[in-house]
């Protein structure tokens, strides 16, 4: 008589053949979470967070596996061609939803590759002017560049950051002729503004607040629909003349295409259970984030639209490689 093959024999011998483990016995084994950007960011320190919160709810380790790169493309790779059995989840923000527009081909399918577990963070962006610059309102800076067409730059990331993304919508909506001056972080961005390298840029609540505080550059207002938290007295740019503007940083997470509904659910919750503390809330201000949690076809409603918006954007910039 045979004797029963040991339970880790058979969930080896199961992973070994691409079979996705029984939903009961989910997690196993410790989950990787994929993150799009590189160590000490705040889309990293966001994703250790929640790691840290699901890992206390699973009894398993969540390890976070950092893939810069690409704008995300290098992370979302890695997630689209794991096994979909809910051990293997994305991390990832904004970005995710522009390199489609930027990019004529990319190893993936950015909706059919991927099932949506949940939003977790939107990050307002402050809009902080030099100081000697002669503007304390939205269209005040409007009017300011258009009787200097040309002449006016915002400092922002790469191509496809949000700030980058906020100059360009600002740019478009307002009809106005800024110039991009990139740099490699938001330290560079706000020296640059700060010196008078550059006139304007957006930047995250807790990344501007210092420079607000001390007097070192002049906040006129926020980019998202609604107003920041944090700053509850700043119009939005939306209030200040430009209707249906709304740059919101996102986070979210997401799976491979196929994972069990069962584990979709079970991760939907326990992201919800993680957003609803007040510990998690606390340290997420600190980030300037404001967290949030979606329903799996609430996220895909998002990403469509955020996939429609930037789209038109990029093409309308001239900036697609398509």
């Amino acid at each position: 008589m045979f004797k029963p093959l040991h339970t880790a024999c058979v969930i080896a011998c199961a992973l070994a053949a691409g079979i996705a483990l029984p939903v009961a016995a989910y997690p196993d084994r410790p989950i990787r979470m994929v993150v799009i950007s590189a160590p000490g960011g705040t889309t990293d320190i966001m994703s250790r967070m929640l790691a840290q919160s699901l890992g206390e709810s699973f009894g398993q380790q969540v390890i976070i596996d950092n893939r810069p790169g690409g704008g995300g493309i290098i992370s979302a790779e890695i997630v689209s061609q794991a096994v979909p059995d809910g051990h293997t989840v994305l991390y990832t923000h904004t970005s995710f939803s522009v390199m489609p527009g930027l990019h004529k081909k990319l190893p993936y399918d950015t909706v059919k590759s991927f099932d949506r577990i949940s939003l977790f963070a939107l990050f307002p962006g402050v809009l902080l002017v030099n100081n000697n610059l002669p503007v304390k309102s939205v269209p005040e800076l409007i009017a300011y560049a258009k009787a200097r067409p040309g002449k006016v730059n915002y400092a922002a990331g790469t191509t496809g950051a949000t700030a980058h993304l906020s100059g360009e919508l600002l740019k478009s909506m307002a009809n106005i002729h800024i110039v991009h001056v990139p740099y490699k972080g938001t330290g560079g961005q706000l020296t640059s503004v700060v010196s008078g390298e550059t006139q304007f840029t957006f930047a995250s609540v807790p990344a501007a607040l210092p420079f607000v505080k001390a007097n070192r550059a002049r906040a006129i207002a926020v980019g998202s629909a609604k107003r920041s938290i944090a700053l509850p007295d700043l119009p939005t740019v939306a209030e200040s003349g430009l209707p249906g503007f709304d740059v919101s940083a996102w986070n979210g997470v997401m799976v491979p295409r196929g994972t069990p509904a069962a584990v979709i659910e079970r991760l939907g919750q326990e992201m919800k259970r993680s957003i609803s503390t007040p510990e998690m809330k606390d340290r997420a201000a600190a980030q300037g984030a404001e967290l949030t949690w979606t329903t799996p076809q609430e996220f895909t409603t998002h990403l469509n639209g955020q996939l429609a918006k930037w789209g038109k954007l990029v093409r309308d910039s001239g900036l697609s490689n398509n």
